[in-house]
């Protein structure tokens, strides 16, 4: 029985609506060609490609206008913020609505204090700053920070006045006294936890039309420091408190300069 010679398999020729290139081919490499795709589904899939790119530039602005966080200049303060007019060894911080959310959301009101020229700001972490918040913000949220290695510590922290009164444009007094102020507020100073026996010293203090609760705090379990410095006022709708912190080497060589930082502050 003769055996018949195996078959061949066709050789599959492009039609024209197919795109081989710049080249020609041969009957031979074609029919080792892989699958092509039409040429009108190539540029179907390219069309649909552009519009799912022009969609994504489209939603660029919406994300841009969102609130950011406050961003941190890493480098020292005394290149670029101006000498205090009080003591020129020291430079003057004036908070703008350019500085952090809850300043442009208008949470919180101006404020401003003096720092030494050597010290830098550090960038306050998103979930920290109030940022997905403002401007009806439940709980305490960070402001601005800055520090020294040698020096210190600094960070402004604003509480909602509803958080610890219920009555609306509350000033420091109608909150209470300086002893349950920072009973509702110490654990933001020491960055843990707050024990009224590290309270060593309160003092008031009258200022134009607010009146500011200082404090001194010896704290050897806080996470800021063992020495903390706090001063603290209520303005529109936010208790605004300002911490300067420092470990046993650094508060004794830098006692005097956090005192004078906490002196200046101002709502």
């Amino acid at each position: 029985m003769a055996t018949s010679a195996p078959q061949r398999p066709p050789i599959m020729i492009p039609s024209s609506k197919y795109k081989l290139g710049s080249g020609q081919c041969s009957s031979k490499q074609q029919s080792q060609l892989p699958t092509l795709v039409p040429q009108e589904n190539r540029q179907q899939s390219m069309i649909v490609k552009r519009r799912e790119l022009m969609l994504g530039l489209s939603m660029v602005p919406a994300i841009a206008m969102e609130p950011l966080p406050s961003v941190a200049r890493e480098v020292l303060v005394g290149s670029y913020l101006p000498p205090s007019t009080s003591d020129p060894s020291f430079v003057l911080f004036k908070a703008s609505a350019k500085d952090t959310p809850a300043l442009r959301a208008g949470n919180v009101q101006p404020y401003q204090f003096i720092l030494p020229p050597t010290w830098k700001q550090t960038r306050v972490a998103n979930i920290l700053s109030g940022n997905y918040c403002q401007p009806k913000c439940a709980e305490p949220w960070v402001e601005v920070k800055f520090e020294d290695e040698k020096q210190g510590k600094l960070q402004v922290v604003a509480s909602p006045l509803i958080r610890l009164t219920n009555k609306p444009n509350a000033s420091i007094e109608d909150i209470g006294n300086p002893e349950k102020l920072i009973a509702s507020l110490g654990p933001f100073v020491t960055g843990n936890t707050y024990d009224p026996d590290e309270l060593l010293e309160t003092k008031v203090e009258k200022r134009g039309d607010l009146t500011y609760y200082n404090y001194v705090l010896e704290t050897p379990f806080a996470l800021t420091g063992s020495h903390n410095l706090a001063k603290a006022t209520a303005k529109g709708n936010t208790v605004v408190l300002f911490v300067v912190s420092a470990n046993d080497k650094q508060w004794q060589a830098s006692q005097k300069i956090l005192k004078a930082m906490l002196d200046s502050f101002e709502v």
